[in-house]
């Protein structure tokens, strides 16, 4: 380890730490004041729950066509740069789609937006791991649970507006306004200069990576890389599985009432809040390694227990476990998939999230084909078993540090 790590970090990158927090945080504020804005959105369109779904699929659509563009847009202009233009589009597109007349103008400003939000969330993760290099210590889970904060408040000053009666266009015209010009005034205090190769300082020898041993360098990047895919992709499985259809189990399988049922999703989304204030702490005590297989272990067993023996409370614990057991996996295959060797600066972290969000757009309908089959206490299942696919594929996350 160099002195560099053991210093303590100067003012330009405690700086940096806040501008990127402060990035991180308008990113989860700008989608989240456009949300609760959806269902008036429909009734002022005239339009029904198919033409409805495949307008707001319009999102992750853009999000995954223009995904694998960001590690390219980093590498030439510079993650904070890249973080910040996206910011912009993506407020201009939430702001279009707020206003748009019809649904293709609603749909084409959600590709906008869902395109643009890919490319910053690629670019802020990108410069928030920069930073942390610069620490050397975790610091990548304060960051998205900053984006956490920004999601509640966006969501909170839409139900302000609603509640005042606020017009769509003024309401997303001011938060557009005001988080894009927070974005600004961060990218003055970003690090500067152009995001070079990951530290090696930070790097983990290849032989503290499992199960790869014995393979050639190639293959073990491609290895790794792709269990990391599989990693994110368990931790936004269980995301979705509160986002979706939380409230929907405990409404309609157990009875529960309509106030009670919501807690479901509270609980997973609080939960998973807590674990990443905890987690950098926790990552740098015990490496990410442990903290993921037993993070893992709590979800699946947590979430097992619930579905095995359903009740109401089981279940709120259940979807609290499971949150708490995900709240570091995201931050930390993109911090693994960031420091890959082989690969040009920035594009580990681009396949990592652009795969991700595949995860997002397919889970919901395979979550729903199985509900149907069977039932969706079944379709639930994929929450432990996300947590079994984690702790057979930990063994690529970086040990503690000796």
């Amino acid at each position: 380890m160099t002195v560099d790590v053991l210093r303590r970090p100067a003012l330009a990158e405690r700086r940096a730490r806040v501008a990127v927090a402060v990035l991180f945080f308008t990113n989860g504020a700008l989608f989240a004041n456009l949300l609760p804005r959806y269902p008036q959105i429909k009734a002022d369109l005239g339009i029904g729950n198919a033409a409805y779904g495949l307008a707001v699929a319009a999102f992750p659509a853009g999000a995954i066509a223009a995904g694998l563009a960001a590690g390219a847009l980093v590498r030439r202009y510079g993650s904070a740069r890249v973080a910040v233009g996206g910011t912009l589009v993506t407020g201009a597109g939430i702001l279009a789609a707020g206003l748009g007349g019809s649904v293709p103008l609603f749909a084409g400003a959600l590709l906008l937006a869902g395109a643009a939000d890919a490319v910053t969330d690629v670019a802020q993760n990108a410069h928030g791991l920069r930073v942390q290099r610069r620490y050397g210590r975790s610091i990548i889970n304060s960051f998205h649970a900053i984006w956490s904060i920004g999601a509640v408040t966006g969501g909170s000053m839409a139900a302000a507006a609603i509640a005042l009666d606020v017009p769509r266009g003024p309401h997303l015209l001011f938060s557009s306004l005001l988080f894009v010009a927070a974005a600004c005034v961060a990218l003055r205090f970003c690090l500067p200069g152009p995001d070079g190769e990951p530290a090696e300082e930070d790097a983990t020898p290849d032989h503290d990576r499992e199960p790869a041993r014995g393979t050639p360098p190639g293959a073990r990047t491609g290895y790794v890389l792709a269990a990391l895919v599989l990693i994110a992709t368990a931790g936004t499985l269980v995301e979705d599985a509160g986002n979706s259809w939380a409230t929907l189990y405990l409404s309609d399988s157990l009875h529960a009432s309509a106030a009670l049922a919501a807690s479901g999703y509270v609980a997973l989304v609080g939960a998973q809040f807590v674990g990443r204030i905890l987690g950098d702490r926790l990552v740098d005590r015990f490496g990410q390694r442990a903290v993921a297989r037993s993070g893992a272990l709590i979800a699946a067993v947590g979430m097992g227990l619930a579905l095995a023996v359903p009740t109401v409370p089981g279940t709120v614990l259940g979807f609290a476990a499971a949150g708490f057991g995900v709240a570091t996996l995201v931050p930390a295959a993109m911090h693994e998939a960031d420091e890959l060797p082989g690969l040009k600066p920035g594009s580990g972290l681009t396949i990592v999230s652009w795969l991700m969000r595949l995860g997002f757009l397919l889970s919901p309908p395979v979550v729903g084909l199985v509900a149907d089959a069977t039932s969706l206490r079944a379709g639930l299942l994929v929450v432990p078993l996300a947590g079994v696919i984690v702790l057979l594929l930990a063994g690529v996350l970086r040990p503690r540090r000796p």
